[in-house]
């Protein structure tokens, strides 16, 4: 559903419409691999499971910087 203060054209209204189902939908835990992170408040993510609060993207519970930074660190623990 979009919201309907957003007027400005179908471009916009796609783009809050994406925003919108990334913010509310289920994402996996770090810490347990469940998939039961939920948004809790601006870049506040809580594992609905274990009760693991970490913080991610402002819409989504990762982004993609962070998956690098991520990414990085575990070669660097490899090597």
């Amino acid at each position: 559903m979009v919201k309907f203060s957003v007027r400005c054209g179908a471009e916009i209204r796609k783009r809050v419409n994406a925003v919108s189902k990334s913010k509310r939908s289920k994402y996996f835990c770090p810490a347990c691999g469940k998939k039961k992170v939920k948004r809790k408040g601006f870049a506040v993510w809580t594992c609905r499971s274990c009760g693991t609060t970490f913080s991610g993207g402002a819409y989504a519970a990762t982004t993609p910087i962070g998956e690098a930074g991520s990414k990085i660190i575990e070669d660097l623990k490899k090597s």
